[in-house]
Protein backbone atom coordinates (compact mmCIF):
# COMPACT_ATOMS: atom_id res chain seq x y z
CA UNK A 1 0.00 0.00 0.00
CA UNK A 2 1.43 3.41 -0.93
CA UNK A 3 1.78 6.11 1.68
CA UNK A 4 -1.24 8.21 0.66
CA UNK A 5 -3.48 5.13 0.52
CA UNK A 6 -2.25 4.09 3.97
CA UNK A 7 -2.93 7.55 5.35
CA UNK A 8 -6.43 7.58 3.85
CA UNK A 9 -7.14 4.25 5.53
CA UNK A 10 -5.90 5.60 8.88
CA UNK A 11 -8.03 8.75 8.63
CA UNK A 12 -11.12 6.70 7.77
CA UNK A 13 -10.42 4.55 10.80
CA UNK A 14 -10.28 7.68 12.96
CA UNK A 15 -13.60 8.83 11.52
CA UNK A 16 -15.17 5.43 12.16
CA UNK A 17 -13.94 5.39 15.76
CA UNK A 18 -15.08 8.97 16.38
CA UNK A 19 -18.51 8.19 14.94
CA UNK A 20 -18.80 5.17 17.19
CA UNK A 21 -17.83 7.23 20.24
CA UNK A 22 -20.44 9.86 19.30
CA UNK A 23 -23.12 7.23 18.66
CA UNK A 24 -23.36 8.30 15.03
CA UNK A 25 -23.49 6.47 11.71
CA UNK A 26 -20.11 6.66 10.01
CA UNK A 27 -21.88 6.91 6.64
CA UNK A 28 -23.21 10.34 7.66
CA UNK A 29 -19.67 11.77 7.75
CA UNK A 30 -17.85 12.58 4.52
CA UNK A 31 -14.09 12.87 4.16
CA UNK A 32 -12.84 15.80 2.07
CA UNK A 33 -9.18 15.33 1.10
CA UNK A 34 -7.54 18.76 1.10
CA UNK A 35 -5.19 18.69 -1.87
CA UNK A 36 -4.26 22.38 -1.99
CA UNK A 37 -0.54 22.96 -2.79
CA UNK A 38 -0.17 19.24 -3.60
CA UNK A 39 0.76 18.05 -7.10
CA UNK A 40 -1.81 16.52 -9.39
CA UNK A 41 -0.06 13.16 -8.96
CA UNK A 42 -1.10 13.17 -5.28
CA UNK A 43 -4.74 13.62 -6.29
CA UNK A 44 -4.46 10.75 -8.76
CA UNK A 45 -2.87 8.52 -6.10
CA UNK A 46 -5.64 9.32 -3.61
CA UNK A 47 -8.24 8.72 -6.33
CA UNK A 48 -6.75 5.28 -7.02
CA UNK A 49 -7.18 4.56 -3.28
CA UNK A 50 -10.90 5.35 -3.50
CA UNK A 51 -11.06 9.05 -2.60
CA UNK A 52 -13.47 11.10 -4.71
CA UNK A 53 -13.91 14.45 -2.92
CA UNK A 54 -11.07 16.97 -2.95
CA UNK A 55 -10.68 20.45 -1.43
CA UNK A 56 -8.70 23.30 -2.95
CA UNK A 57 -7.98 26.83 -1.69
CA UNK A 58 -6.18 28.60 -4.52
CA UNK A 59 -8.29 29.31 -7.59
CA UNK A 60 -5.57 29.36 -10.25
CA UNK A 61 -3.74 26.29 -8.97
CA UNK A 62 -7.01 24.41 -8.65
CA UNK A 63 -8.20 25.40 -12.13
CA UNK A 64 -5.08 23.81 -13.64
CA UNK A 65 -5.65 20.54 -11.76
CA UNK A 66 -9.35 20.41 -12.57
CA UNK A 67 -8.92 21.24 -16.26
CA UNK A 68 -6.19 18.61 -16.61
CA UNK A 69 -8.16 15.84 -14.92
CA UNK A 70 -11.44 16.68 -16.64
CA UNK A 71 -9.77 16.00 -19.97
CA UNK A 72 -9.43 12.39 -18.79
CA UNK A 73 -12.81 10.61 -18.60
CA UNK A 74 -11.67 8.20 -15.88
CA UNK A 75 -11.59 11.11 -13.40
CA UNK A 76 -15.00 12.55 -14.30
CA UNK A 77 -16.53 11.56 -10.95
CA UNK A 78 -14.21 13.71 -8.83
CA UNK A 79 -16.14 16.23 -6.71
CA UNK A 80 -14.26 19.50 -6.31
CA UNK A 81 -14.77 21.76 -3.28
CA UNK A 82 -13.36 25.28 -3.02
CA UNK A 83 -12.60 25.89 0.66
CA UNK A 84 -10.30 28.92 0.77
CA UNK A 85 -10.93 32.67 0.91
CA UNK A 86 -12.27 33.70 -2.49
CA UNK A 87 -11.46 37.06 -4.01
CA UNK A 88 -14.17 38.50 -6.23
CA UNK A 89 -11.82 38.69 -9.22
CA UNK A 90 -11.28 34.91 -9.01
CA UNK A 91 -14.96 33.99 -8.64
CA UNK A 92 -15.45 33.20 -12.34
CA UNK A 93 -12.60 30.64 -12.29
CA UNK A 94 -14.33 28.91 -9.39
CA UNK A 95 -17.93 29.22 -10.62
CA UNK A 96 -17.02 27.56 -13.92
CA UNK A 97 -15.17 24.57 -12.43
CA UNK A 98 -16.11 23.61 -8.89
CA UNK A 99 -19.01 21.54 -7.59
CA UNK A 100 -19.02 23.24 -4.17
CA UNK A 101 -17.88 26.53 -2.66
CA UNK A 102 -17.64 26.30 1.13
CA UNK A 103 -16.18 29.74 1.83
CA UNK A 104 -19.06 32.07 0.91
CA UNK A 105 -19.27 34.95 3.36
CA UNK A 106 -20.69 38.06 1.63
CA UNK A 107 -23.43 39.33 -0.64
CA UNK A 108 -21.20 40.29 -3.55
CA UNK A 109 -19.69 36.81 -3.75
CA UNK A 110 -23.13 35.18 -3.79
CA UNK A 111 -24.21 37.46 -6.62
CA UNK A 112 -21.07 36.85 -8.67
CA UNK A 113 -21.08 33.07 -8.26
CA UNK A 114 -24.75 32.93 -9.26
CA UNK A 115 -24.23 35.11 -12.34
CA UNK A 116 -21.05 33.29 -13.40
CA UNK A 117 -22.26 29.70 -12.94
CA UNK A 118 -22.74 28.25 -16.44
CA UNK A 119 -26.32 27.21 -17.21
CA UNK A 120 -24.93 23.97 -18.67
CA UNK A 121 -23.65 22.90 -15.23
CA UNK A 122 -25.61 21.76 -12.19
CA UNK A 123 -26.28 24.52 -9.65
CA UNK A 124 -23.28 25.28 -7.44
CA UNK A 125 -23.47 23.87 -3.91
CA UNK A 126 -22.88 26.57 -1.30
CA UNK A 127 -21.76 26.50 2.32
CA UNK A 128 -21.70 29.74 4.24
CA UNK A 129 -18.48 30.24 6.20
CA UNK A 130 -18.82 31.54 9.75
CA UNK A 131 -15.93 33.12 11.61
CA UNK A 132 -17.01 31.28 14.74
CA UNK A 133 -13.88 32.20 16.72
CA UNK A 134 -14.19 35.91 15.89
CA UNK A 135 -10.51 36.13 14.94
CA UNK A 136 -9.66 39.14 12.76
CA UNK A 137 -7.20 37.06 10.74
CA UNK A 138 -9.90 34.65 9.56
CA UNK A 139 -12.42 34.82 6.75
CA UNK A 140 -16.09 34.21 7.39
CA UNK A 141 -19.18 36.15 8.23
CA UNK A 142 -20.70 36.69 11.68
CA UNK A 143 -23.31 34.47 13.28
CA UNK A 144 -25.80 37.34 12.98
CA UNK A 145 -25.42 37.58 9.19
CA UNK A 146 -25.90 33.90 8.39
CA UNK A 147 -29.66 33.87 7.96
CA UNK A 148 -29.69 36.94 5.75
CA UNK A 149 -27.02 35.43 3.47
CA UNK A 150 -28.85 32.08 3.50
CA UNK A 151 -31.97 33.81 2.22
CA UNK A 152 -29.98 35.39 -0.61
CA UNK A 153 -28.49 32.03 -1.64
CA UNK A 154 -31.90 30.36 -1.51
CA UNK A 155 -33.24 32.89 -4.03
CA UNK A 156 -30.28 32.46 -6.39
CA UNK A 157 -31.19 30.40 -9.45
CA UNK A 158 -27.75 28.87 -10.05
CA UNK A 159 -26.88 28.14 -6.40
CA UNK A 160 -28.06 25.60 -3.81
CA UNK A 161 -27.68 26.24 -0.08
CA UNK A 162 -26.13 23.14 1.48
CA UNK A 163 -24.93 24.26 4.89
CA UNK A 164 -22.23 25.86 7.00
CA UNK A 165 -18.45 25.75 7.22
CA UNK A 166 -16.11 26.93 9.95
CA UNK A 167 -12.48 26.86 11.02
CA UNK A 168 -12.59 26.98 14.83
CA UNK A 169 -9.77 28.49 16.84
CA UNK A 170 -6.39 26.77 16.61
CA UNK A 171 -6.02 25.76 20.24
CA UNK A 172 -5.49 22.68 22.37
CA UNK A 173 -8.14 23.92 24.82
CA UNK A 174 -10.98 21.50 24.17
CA UNK A 175 -13.40 23.59 26.22
CA UNK A 176 -12.88 26.57 23.90
CA UNK A 177 -13.03 24.40 20.78
CA UNK A 178 -16.06 22.52 22.03
CA UNK A 179 -17.91 25.74 22.77
CA UNK A 180 -17.31 27.05 19.25
CA UNK A 181 -18.28 23.75 17.66
CA UNK A 182 -21.45 23.55 19.78
CA UNK A 183 -22.47 27.01 18.49
CA UNK A 184 -21.88 25.83 14.93
CA UNK A 185 -23.99 22.75 15.55
CA UNK A 186 -26.85 24.86 16.92
CA UNK A 187 -26.71 27.27 13.96
CA UNK A 188 -26.64 24.35 11.54
CA UNK A 189 -29.67 22.75 13.19
CA UNK A 190 -31.58 26.03 13.03
CA UNK A 191 -30.66 26.59 9.38
CA UNK A 192 -31.62 23.03 8.40
CA UNK A 193 -35.05 23.54 9.94
CA UNK A 194 -35.63 26.51 7.62
CA UNK A 195 -34.12 25.13 4.40
CA UNK A 196 -34.70 21.50 3.32
CA UNK A 197 -31.57 21.55 1.12
CA UNK A 198 -29.28 22.11 4.12
CA UNK A 199 -27.50 18.89 5.08
CA UNK A 200 -23.81 19.77 5.51
CA UNK A 201 -21.84 20.96 8.50
CA UNK A 202 -18.24 21.19 7.30
CA UNK A 203 -16.10 21.31 10.43
CA UNK A 204 -13.02 19.53 11.71
CA UNK A 205 -9.54 19.02 10.33
CA UNK A 206 -6.54 16.77 10.98
CA UNK A 207 -6.08 17.80 14.63
CA UNK A 208 -9.69 18.15 15.78
CA UNK A 209 -11.84 15.88 13.61
CA UNK A 210 -12.90 13.70 16.56
CA UNK A 211 -14.26 16.67 18.50
CA UNK A 212 -15.99 17.99 15.38
CA UNK A 213 -17.71 14.66 14.79
CA UNK A 214 -18.85 14.67 18.42
CA UNK A 215 -20.47 18.05 17.65
CA UNK A 216 -22.36 16.95 14.58
CA UNK A 217 -19.93 17.57 11.72
CA UNK A 218 -21.01 15.84 8.50
CA UNK A 219 -17.80 16.65 6.59
CA UNK A 220 -14.22 16.77 7.84
CA UNK A 221 -11.52 18.49 5.79
CA UNK A 222 -8.22 16.63 6.10
CA UNK A 223 -4.97 17.49 4.33
CA UNK A 224 -1.83 16.89 6.39
CA UNK A 225 -2.92 13.49 7.75
CA UNK A 226 -3.48 12.27 4.17
CA UNK A 227 -0.86 13.97 2.05
CA UNK A 228 1.72 14.78 4.70
CA UNK A 229 3.63 18.02 5.16
CA UNK A 230 5.58 17.57 1.96
CA UNK A 231 4.51 16.93 -1.63
CA UNK A 232 4.17 13.39 -2.90
CA UNK A 233 4.87 12.53 -6.51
Amino acid sequence: MNQIAQHLFQVKERIAQAAKQANRNQQQIQLLAVSKTKPIEAVITAYAAGQRCFGESYAQEAATKIDTLRQQPEYSDIEWHFIGPLQSNKSKLVAERFDWVQSVDRDKLIERLNNQRPASMAPLNICLQINISGESSKSGTSEQEIFRLAEQVSHSERLVLRGLMAIPEHTRDEAVLGSQMARMQALFTELAQQYPSVDTLSMGMTEDLELAIAHGSTMVRVGTAIFGARDYS
